[in-house]
């Protein structure tokens, strides 16, 4: 029987800052009747729901989500229809990957609309006064001190210098002026407490801080409980400041598309919205345009700035039929370019929603610390409860003293710190990698990127360009190579083959412009033969040039030594003599070897899979001084990788994403090269942008870099609860430093996970 069909949709959410936001929403929208998988993620602000087909819920998601203080607005496009199956458990060994075929994945790419965000569904509108809907000022650009949570903690500080103005003047009101004081901040704590609680979420530290404060006053310690408050709002406000950030980092990459794109009409052009071009649409890219949309050249030459899409800070120069992206800059020279995807699947628009839903996935860790934040909290109110209660009825203590530290307790007892460790750490490290086009589908993705120590290379296209190139020039008597190559590039000029194509490159490396063929004729299974100056010339082949003169024994052991060495090997003649050898052979990435070395230095072994013949392999693997297994058909590199995994070692797999995908699917993380291809997007694992072999070790670094942080992040959670709980029992630190542990702990990992943006050489 047919599994039933789920559809997925995707909800842009506002005033979420932290795991604990995530986890109310999470358990209030799973709730829902039809309900089937939910997916929050913090960094992004976004959340995915997965539901039955025939069941309608739109307006229940956005009415529950806006009642807990949110805002939920769909995202707009096209909802995917996906058969529904069980929760992923993301352990990668059981993934059926089947050839990495994430193009089949229904995740709607087109129909998701990262390009411009439009929202087709208002967004509900929380009760006033719960938790402030930050997205709108976020959307405005407001500063930090304008917005909605800002004001709210402002207003709280306020009440606080008016209770201390009103206790100087009227010091027989007590401690009443701070109570009142208190509730300008507490209200919307408590109204946030009691809807989580109704949605599922009853150990919120909107529940923690209302029971401490409301017991605080009840010991007549209102003034600690209105600080505690407004030191609380403040945590929340320095949270909400770096959750912005962290999500600004990548929706800053759908900044840098143009609002507008100059579209061919007739002989003119006409300023359209760049968010309206449709495939198949000609635009015009003038000197120091950013390009609006992915195409290809019809027309002109330009050094175009790829930076912002794979990390490359040197231009590449780019001419008639090559491949632009969205979001690039075109340096030097006037473009006319053809439109090849739509705004809302173009390469920048595909970047970010790639990283948005891989903030949603949680790796195994989070996972983790998600379980046991579940059972922390209640257990923390248990411990709260055991202390204020046991000293006084078992040892005598004073009620008031031991339900002080009690409620003290609670407050060093949320698990807020703890719970967005993981989280926060992993969205910055996917974030830092997209924009250095490195590119990893969740966090399972990065944990396992952490743990590699052997690495398995295609070696056509991902340790060689895939391309032929000229390797040698061997001219005979009076012939130098500059002619020899300006004939062969001649007799060659309007060839597509491959090894044409790679002669008459290096021609226009040399400057030189191949002369006009007369009566070129391709001779089938031989070569090409015409007449230049009045020459007759052949090109082809070492037997079928052998088959039009005999080739002397220097000349004929020189041809063997370069062809014995993996090359493709080409004899000219004229008139029925040699000119010259040409040798062709793949070329090897310029940054290759020294790739190679820097995951060496990191401890991390390579070796290279390919289907190439033994000479061509063993020539490359000689060059780079790696390990090499040659002639293997697809079953027989997946083999080599499941037997390196069986012997200990975590193995990365590195290939085009498509002919290596056995092995793709067998090793711990599947790598694929390609310079912002569909194929690097939506294929494997992980994606390296540049095609840089360099760029392997920087992602494994970036992985291991992250994994430290989390770690980092863990020990600083739980240290400065652990300090104060001591000290707390002990009777030297009391309320206010206890939110502070705990605010004071959120900000601190957020912030140390939040380096991961910054700029790093060599990472």
């Amino acid at each position: 029987m047919n599994a039933p069909l789920t559809t997925e949709e995707r909800y842009r959410i506002g005033g979420m800052d932290c795991a604990a936001c995530a986890a109310k929403i999470d358990k209030a929208v799973r709730r829902i009747d039809g309900v089937v998988e939910v997916s929050v993620s913090v960094a992004a602000g976004t959340m995915t729901v997965a539901r039955r087909s025939e069941t309608v819920i739109e307006s229940a998601v956005t009415r529950d989500v806006g009642l807990l203080g949110y805002s939920a607005a769909r995202i707009a496009g096209r909802s995917a229809a996906v058969p529904t199956a069980p929760a992923p458990t993301h352990d990668h060994s059981d993934h059926d990957h089947s050839g990495h075929d994430h193009g089949a994945h229904d995740h709607d790419h087109a129909g998701h609309d990262h390009g411009d965000h439009d929202h087709d569904a208002p967004a509900a509108a929380a009760p006033a006064g719960l938790h402030g809907h930050d997205d709108e000022d976020e959307a405005a650009g407001a500063p930090w001190w304008k917005t909605r949570k800002a004001r709210l903690t402002i207003a709280a500080g306020l009440a606080i210098v008016a209770a201390y103005g009103v206790m100087l003047a009227f010091p027989a009101l007590g401690h009443w002026p701070f109570a009142l004081a208190m509730l300008v901040g507490l209200v919307p704590i408590a109204r946030r407490a009691f809807m989580a609680a109704r949605f599922g979420s009853p150990f919120s530290i909107e529940t923690l801080m209302t029971i401490a404060a409301v017991g605080a006053v009840a010991i007549g310690a209102s003034e600690e409980a209105a600080m505690v408050v407004f030191l609380f709002l403040i945590g929340e406000m320095l949270e909400g400041a770096a959750a912005r950030r962290a999500r600004s980092s990548i929706r800053a990459l759908s900044d840098l598309l143009p609002e507008t794109a100059l579209l061919e009409v007739g002989e003119g052009t006409k300023a359209v919205p760049a968010n309206a071009l449709a495939v198949g649409n000609i635009i015009r890219v003038r000197p120091g345009d950013r390009i609006a949309a992915d195409g290809l050249i019809l027309s002109g030459t330009s050094a175009i700035d790829e930076a912002t899409v794979t990390g490359e800070s040197v231009p590449k120069r780019k001419a008639e039929g090559d491949a632009v992206f969205a979001g690039t800059i075109n340096a030097d020279g006037l473009l006319r370019v053809e439109v090849t995807a739509a705004a809302t699947d173009n390469t920048i628009a595909r970047i970010v929603r790639l990283v948005e839903e891989a903030q949603e996935s949680k790796a195994p860790m989070e996972r983790f610390i998600d379980r046991f934040a579940r059972v922390y909290t209640p257990g923390v109110l248990v411990a709260g409860a055991l202390v204020a209660v046991l000293p006084p009825l078992l040892l005598g203590g004073s009620w008031d003293e031991w339900i002080y530290k009690g409620l003290a307790i609670l407050l060093i007892g949320c698990p807020c710190a703890l719970v967005i460790s993981t989280p926060a750490a992993i969205a910055a490290g996917l974030a830092a990698g997209a924009r250095q086009g490195l590119l990893m589908k969740g966090g399972a993705v990065l944990e396992r990127l952490a743990a590699i120590n052997r690495v398995a290379f295609d070696k056509t296209g991902t340790l060689t360009l895939g391309r032929p190139v000229v390797s040698a020039l061997v001219p005979f008597g009076t012939t130098d190579e500059t002619e020899l190559l300006t004939l062969a590039a001649g007799i060659e000029a309007g060839s597509s083959h491959p090894l044409a194509k790679a002669i008459l490159a290096r021609a226009a490396e040399a400057g030189i412009t191949p002369p006009s063929a007369e009566d070129a004729t391709a001779v089938p299974g031989k070569g090409v033969a015409g007449r230049i100056g009045g020459r007759a010339l052949f090109f082809g082949g070492l037997s079928a040039g052998a088959d039009r003169v005999s080739l002397d024994d220097a000349t004929r052991v020189k041809a063997e030594a370069m062809a014995a060495a993996g090359d493709s090997v080409s004899v000219l003649m004229a008139d029925g003599e040699p000119l010259g050898l040409v040798a062709i052979r793949d070329g090897a990435r310029p940054d290759a070897q020294a790739g190679l070395q820097e995951l060496a230095r990191m401890g991390i072994g390579a070796i290279m899979l390919t289907g190439d013949n033994v000479r061509a392999a063993t020539r490359v693997g000689g060059e780079m001084g790696i390990e090499v297994r040659a002639e293997l058909l697809p079953e027989d590199k997946q083999r080599i990788v499941t037997e390196l995994r069986a012997a200990g070692f975590h193995v990365a797999k590195i290939g085009d994403g498509i002919n290596d995908a056995p092995a793709l699917a067998a090793a711990d993380v599947g790598i694929a090269m390609g310079g912002g291809t569909d194929v690097a997007l939506d294929t494997a694992d992980a994606a390296i942008l540049n095609s840089r072999i360099g760029d392997v070790a920087r992602l494994i670094r970036l992985a291991r870099r992250t994994m430290a942080k989390i770690h980092q992040n863990i020990v600083i959670a739980l240290g400065l609860k652990a300090v104060f709980l001591v000290t707390t029992i002990l009777g030297i630190t009391g309320l206010w430093p206890a939110i502070l542990a705990d605010t004071g702990a959120t900000v601190l990992v957020t912030i140390n996970a939040l380096t991961l943006l910054a700029p790093r050489r060599g990472a």
